[in-house]
């Protein structure tokens, strides 16, 4: 299968295309000039994708968009968020419908699509929520929607484990310094999935051909109390003193802190599991131990965040 991607070099794509390379050829969609052949530009913010556009791919995998917890909510930060997910989306959408050969699209989401749900428990079937970040994600995905002759499929992420980046590379440093603490009353659930994981079900997604909204979470969600007790016990520190809210809401911003740290998303992965999909790491202290085992941390691969989802420094610079 032919693949291009969005955002291969990012930080969840570069994982990905790395999974998907012995199987199948990937076509990264960059925002430079091309510097080899597996490499073709695209403009979002002019609806371009140079050279033969997607019309010589059979799927697409849409990786683009600002990181959501990067800076304050600002008005011009909101902006930002939408029109770096927005744009690229519809972008690909177009060039994808219009293919006589593509016939997938994957897009990046996220399960803040839900809301805050509180103690809930939410899947696939479940309306979206309210709040900023639930409508950011409910616009997201409406600029992909299904096309005949084009099977669309909203990948609704959770909080991925990487030591690489994301909310868990932020958190590490200071749980080692021993400012780990729960936020708020810590009874707020978090949906979290393995990297490792992760990978695996975007290719399950692909290759089974399931279309639709699909949740790439654990089946075991936690509250953020059982998150921090285990991260602090894996890295071998204290979690006993709560994170002042004030200060996190002074750095942070009010909105940010209450959407992103203080909404409470238990969302389970009913689509994968009906498929049959096994997670490798279904339990979140095997997730962690698996990222730092007896202090032998992995190294990572040194690689730019052109087009993340979680970091996208080009995207920064221009939505």
């Amino acid at each position: 299968m032919r693949i291009a991607v969005s955002g291969a070099s990012g930080l969840l794509g570069s994982a990905l295309v790395d999974a998907l390379e012995p199987a199948h050829e990937v076509v990264r969609l960059v925002r430079r000039a091309p510097t080899s052949y597996v490499e073709r530009r695209w403009d979002p913010s002019r609806g371009i994708i140079e050279g033969q556009g997607l019309a010589d791919v059979d799927a697409v995998i849409n990786l683009s968009g600002a990181g959501l917890a990067d800076a304050r909510l600002t008005p011009a930060r909101k902006h930002l968020l939408l029109e770096s997910r927005v744009r690229p989306t519809a972008t690909l959408h177009r060039y994808a419908a219009e293919s006589e050969r593509c016939a997938a699209m994957l897009s990046a989401s996220a399960v803040g699509y839900y809301g805050n749900t509180g103690d809930e428990v939410v899947d696939e079937s479940d309306a979206n929520g309210r709040g900023f970040l639930a409508g950011l994600v409910t616009q997201w995905e409406g600029s992909a929607p299904q096309a005949e002759g084009l099977q669309v499929s909203w990948l609704r992420t959770g909080q991925v484990l990487t030591r690489r980046g994301g909310v868990l590379g932020k958190q590490a440093p200071l749980f080692r310094m021993g400012l780990g603490g729960i936020i708020g009353d810590g009874q707020q659930w978090i949906s979290w999935i393995s990297c490792d994981d992760w990978v695996r079900a975007v290719r399950c997604v692909l290759e089974r051909g399931i279309v639709g909204p699909v949740n790439l979470v654990s089946p075991n969600p936690v509250t953020n109390e059982d998150f921090t007790e285990r991260l602090g016990h894996v890295l071998r520190r204290p979690t006993r003193v709560p994170l002042p809210l004030p200060l996190v809401r002074r750095v942070l911003g009010h909105e940010l802190v209450n959407e992103a740290l203080l909404f409470s998303t238990r969302a389970v992965p009913r689509v994968l599991e009906d498929e049959g999909f096994v997670f490798d790491h279904p339990d979140l202290g095997v997730a962690l131990r698996a990222l730092y085992r007896s202090g032998r941390h992995r190294r990572d691969r040194e690689k730019t965040d052109e087009d993340s989802v979680v970091t996208d420094p080009e995207v920064e610079a221009s939505p």
